[in-house]
């Protein structure tokens, strides 16, 4: 009885990985509190910047 959501769960696992990564890197670069609490955003939405910069690269 199964019905493909095992793979969903694997994924979301690694999905959160990154998450936790970016906020990791991006808090080790940051300096003062506000620089923090944008450390915590951008390791949020980095799919986001990922994704701009992806499409400037190939100049879309």
């Amino acid at each position: 009885m199964s019905n493909g959501n095992q793979a969903a769960a694997g994924g979301g696992a690694v999905y959160a990985l990154g998450i936790f990564g970016a906020v990791v890197y991006y808090w080790q670069v940051a300096e003062g509190f506000w620089g923090h609490v944008g450390a915590i955003f951008q390791g949020l939405v980095w799919p986001a910047f990922m994704v701009y910069e992806a499409f400037d690269a190939l100049g879309a």
